[in-house]
């Protein structure tokens, strides 16, 4: 069993996951790369290197995500951070963003299960887990930029499921303050990643980075330092705030 601090990242098979894996990884946590597509989940957990493991998990379903903090807490330890990195994005089969109007029952119901309930069922059974005093207990949870913005390359189940994240950081940011375990949020903007490569082409990039003060698209590694940094013993007086990497695109 490991005697590092142990991390969950779900979703942590590729894009901004697997950056956040990686750079918890460097800093000397063992990771749990936990993802549904368990075969990916292994082959950044393998490029990571020991003590590092994947594990397979649906964020939709309780005993799927019970059956991950068993087998994690067996193998490496209790985990006292928790990264919920797992999400989804859909669009219409033109490949442009439904409008409420266009949106269906099914579309508006997955989104947010994916993103908003899976969320919820990981935040809960950490919280259920963890001891009474960890000043090292850390949740971040992974919003978006389009939560606050409304979106523009988002469907609305998209931009509803991400502002519910936000919430939910906060009302167990509270909830878990008296155990001195911090829970926050990242909220990305346009990264470079596989989600955003559903709606922009390549090609676009130049005209989507002129929107951008800093006059570039994110990087999953943007969004990895700021997770490590909230993991990190020197962000241990923040908790239930939402920190925007996003090169500008919103200021508040």
């Amino acid at each position: 069993m490991s005697q590092h601090r142990v991390a969950i990242v779900t979703g942590g098979a590729r894009g901004i996951g697997a950056a956040i894996a990686g750079a918890l990884a460097e800093d000397g946590l063992a990771v749990a790369v936990a993802d549904l597509d368990v075969a990916a989940a292994r082959a950044t957990a393998d490029a990571l290197g020991a003590p590092h493991r994947a594990y397979a998990v649906d964020v939709t379903g309780e005993a799927s995500v019970t059956a991950l903090f068993d087998a994690v807490e067996a193998d490496l330890g209790r985990p006292s951070v928790l990264i919920t990195s797992a999400g989804i994005l859909l669009f219409k089969p033109d490949g442009d963003r439904p409008l409420v109007v266009e949106t269906d029952l099914d579309h508006w119901q997955r989104t947010m299960t994916v993103n908003a309930t899976g969320c919820f069922l990981c935040c809960r059974e950490y919280a259920r887990r963890a001891p009474k005093d960890d000043p090292l207990g850390r949740v971040v949870t992974i919003s978006s930029v389009a939560a606050q913005l409304g979106g523009y390359r988002s469907s609305a189940a998209y931009i509803a499921s991400k502002a519910a994240v936000i919430g939910l950081t906060k009302a167990l940011g509270r909830e878990l303050a008296e155990r001195r375990i911090t829970v926050n949020s990242v909220a990305p903007g346009l990264i470079d990643a596989p989600m955003l490569r559903l709606s922009l082409d390549p090609a676009d990039d130049a005209s989507a980075a002129a929107n951008i003060p800093l006059n570039r698209l994110g990087l999953p590694a943007d969004v990895a330092a700021a997770v490590r940094f909230l993991v990190s013993p020197a962000a241990g007086y923040l908790t239930g705030v939402t920190i925007d990497v996003n090169g500008g695109y919103r200021m508040q």
